[in-house]
């Protein structure tokens, strides 16, 4: 493990992350104990990837449940609610965080005949379990991804979905991860990824940090390393899958499957079963967030690079379509088509 994404003080009722808005210059942890301070580093991006906000939602429902005063349940659960309710707001498209907070209120409606007392106990069990699972999870995914390229293979990456956007290896850096444990010579692509640019600050830092052999590109570069033959597997996480195998990643990821499909380059999402949603048939049933246009003309410029008043459009993530996706790596195994019927059986 590179850095530790986040971590649950519970003597001092904090949650302790790694400020991700200011890598790589900077390793600042800070300390969020509040719900307002939650809600808004999940919609700030200091913690993302969809493992992580997961993670950090769970641990932020027991921290909410811990600072109730209530004697009985239903009032418990009355001033509880508004505040799962509030931490779902802070980003729509990554199907873990609602996964987590669903999970954080099941484990006390089960559990409402105990004391106040008892279900926090069982709370905090509940968000330690969501994390220790994930890295278990993390560890299989790296595994069968690690099956599906060989020693001295190129990968192309976009976004980031590494240690810090989960709780161990990460997803589509997984297997890049454990084959350099393993000794294997995988040589990476990573594109900037705009326009906040996780590949760049994120993806090249913890590669570079783990000495893997990493090369920043430009988004639009992908396809003349691809065309030159430099590229032999696509790896990308994914924020939520629908149940066609349609997937949600960072935006610009539709337009790395095209290429890859173009120059006949397997394309692999990998991603913990809990990015599946079940309630989604297609792609056209996600919701993709959209962002402050300032992220776009301002946020990384010393002046302005943009006309003033000019309009922009800044969706968080687009939908690869599942006929572009070779397979999906799930810690469960490597998905191949037909989705529908496959991604169906990972649940039986």
């Amino acid at each position: 493990m590179i850095l530790e994404p986040n971590m649950l003080i519970d003597e001092m009722s904090v949650l302790r992350i790694l400020d991700q808005t200011l890598l790589p210059n900077e390793e600042v942890f800070i300390d969020l104990k509040t719900t307002e301070e939650i809600w808004e580093a999940i919609r700030k991006l200091r913690v993302r990837g969809a493992p992580a906000i997961g993670i950090a939602a769970g641990f932020g429902a027991y921290l909410a449940a811990k600072n109730i005063e209530a004697d009985d349940f239903d009032t418990f659960h009355r001033l509880w609610k508004e505040k799962l309710d509030y931490l779902a707001t802070s980003r729509p498209t990554a199907v873990n965080l609602f996964y987590a907070l669903e999970r954080m209120e099941k484990c006390a409606l089960d559990n409402k005949d105990k004391t106040i007392p008892e279900i926090k106990a069982l709370l905090k069990t509940e968000s330690e379990n969501i994390r220790l699972e994930d890295i278990e999870q993390n560890k299989k995914i790296s595994q069968f991804g690690l099956s599906l390229i060989k020693d001295g293979d190129t990968v192309l990456t976009h976004c980031n979905a590494g240690p810090i956007a989960t709780s161990h290896y990460g997803t589509a850096l997984g297997p890049i991860l454990l084959a350099k444990e393993l000794g294997m010579d995988i040589k990476v692509y990573a594109d900037e990824t705009r326009p906040l640019l996780q590949g760049a600050r994120l993806t090249a830092f913890e590669l570079h940090r783990a000495g893997v052999d990493v090369t920043l590109i430009c988004d639009n570069m992908a396809s003349i390393v691809m065309k030159q033959g430099k590229v032999q597997a696509c790896f990308v996480g994914c924020d939520r899958v629908a149940m066609n195998g349609d997937a949600a990643n960072k935006i610009g990821t539709s337009g790395v499957a095209i290429l890859a499909k173009h120059y006949g380059i397997p394309f692999y999402v990998l991603g913990p079963t809990t990015t599946i949603d079940r309630n989604a048939k297609t792609g056209n049933d996600i919701k993709i967030e959209l962002r402050d246009p300032e992220e776009i003309k301002t946020m990384w410029y010393e002046k302005p690079m943009a006309p003033m008043g000019v309009k922009t459009y800044n969706p968080a993530f687009d939908v690869t379509d599942n006929e572009l996706i070779t397979a999906i790596v799930t810690e469960k195994g490597v998905v191949y088509p037909p989705y529908v019927e496959n991604l169906k059986k990972l649940f039986e």
